[in-house]
Order: C-alpha cells, then sequence, then structure tokens
C-alpha cells in the first residue's frame, strides 16, 4: 500500500509542468499531515485525551514497534526523540526533507521523472512530470466518487481529502466540478464521523496544524 504522502504528492503535482499546485511553504506541512494521519490510522500516534501525563492535544505514541516503511519508521523515530509534541510541532519537526524524501519514492516508483532546467538560463530548477499516470487515475477516481458523485469515502480516501481541503486544493483536481460544491464536500468530510474517536481527533488535530503551518508563514510575508 503507498503512503498517504505520496499519493497527496501525486496530486499536488500537475501532471504536464510537474510544478506543485500549492506553494512551497504549504507542500512539506501538508506532506508532513499525511504521515502522522498514515500514523494515526495505524494506531501508533494519537492526541493525549489529558488523562495521563501527558498534555491533552499533544501527540503520543502508542505502538512501541517501528513501522517497517522507511519514511514512517523515520517519523517516529523523530517524535520519539523529543517530548511529546503539539501537532503543529510535529509538522514543522517531519516537514524537514520530507518531501525530497517522498520525491524520491515517486520517482523510483516510476510515476513520474525529475526534469531540471533553468529559469532565465541560470537559476537552476527542478519539475516532476508524470511518467505513468495509472496510479494517480485510480486515486483520482476515487476521490471523484466521493467529491463529486457523494459516495461515502473509506478512511485513508477521507484522510486524503481532509488534507487536501487544509491546503485547499481539492477543487483543482476536478476543474469540469463546480469548485463551491467540491470545496464543500471536502470541508465535510474533514469534519466528519468516518472513522474511530482517536483517527477523528487526529484528524481534526493534523488538518489545524497544516492550516496554522501554512496560514502564519504566509501572513508573516505579506507583512514583511
Amino acid at each position: 500500500m503507498t503512503l498517504l504522502a505520496e499519493d497527496l504528492l501525486l496530486l499536488l503535482l500537475d501532471d504536464e509542468t510537474g510544478k506543485p499546485l500549492v506553494d512551497g511553504s504549504a507542500l512539506p506541512r501538508a506532506l508532513a499531515g499525511a504521515v502522522l494521519l498514515d500514523l494515526s490510522l495505524d494506531a501508533v500516534v494519537e492526541p493525549a485525551d489529558g488523562s495521563g501525563a501527558v498534555k491533552k492535544g499533544r501527540l503520543v505514541l502508542r505502538d512501541r514497534t517501528a513501522p517497517l516503511d522507511p519514511i514512517l519508521a523515520h517519523a517516529v523515530a523523530q517524535l520519539r526523540g523529543s517530548k511529546p509534541l503539539k501537532p503543529v510541532a510535529a509538522i514543522e519537526k517531519l516537514g524537514k526533507n520530507l518531501r525530497e524524501a517522498v520525491l524520491g519514492r515517486i520517482v523510483e516508483r516510476g510515476w513520474v521523472h525529475e526534469a531540471k532546467g533553468k529559469v532565465l538560463g541560470i537559476f537552476p530548477t527542478k519539475t516532476w512530470p508524470a511518467v505513468d499516470a495509472s496510479h494517480e487515475r485510480v486515486v483520482r477516481d476515487r476521490l471523484r466518487s466521493v467529491l463529486v458523485d457523494g459516495a461515502t469515502p473509506d478512511s485513508r480516501t477521507a484522510a486524503l481529502i481532509s488534507l487536501l481541503s487544509a491546503v485547499d486544493a481539492a477543487s483543482a483536481l476536478f476543474p469540469d466540478a463546480r469548485k463551491k460544491d467540491v470545496r464543500k464536500r471536502a470541508k465535510e468530510i474533514a469534519k466528519g464521523d468516518w472513522s474511530g474517536e482517536a483517527v477523528r481527533h487526529a484528524v481534526e488535530a493534523v488538518n489545524a496544524a497544516v492550516i496554522a503551518a501554512v496560514v502564519v508563514p504566509s501572513v508573516a510575508a505579506g507583512g514583511s
């Protein structure tokens, strides 16, 4: 099974140009949120409920077994190496070098390739156009059935939609549908009761953290 971060990155890269559909501050934070949600769905991480020694809302590790996936295992090692973090702080911590790791994974799978170029013949650039879009089409079809056709999502699809909603990218995936309707449906799913209580709380915490992590740098940049 692919990681949520892999599916999310494929969706957030334009197939033709290979450029991200969201800005540079949003992408690594969204991917970090995807890693946290994968760990939550696997019952490895969840927000504390305040009944124990850890403050309510901070992330705690529930499973001492390291995940087999290297990206998830690295994330667990990072979380285990510090005191329980708030989701915003965890996303900042996990987001470092994560984009490169996930890009390497989807290049290795043969779904995109790295294209190097230069702007104005001077500044080096990298883009990741699609090579084999078959997996992405399956993911998009699953998302369309939920966001456009109104089907009930499974937990992984709902988690992916919640992340797309957090960076306001869901409507961009379906240009033939009404953006307002897709955006509304994505927000409903992000807030919906589609999984267990622990995962639902994790989704709420991660989405709030992604939104905060994306909005704060943007506001700071706009005011500078």
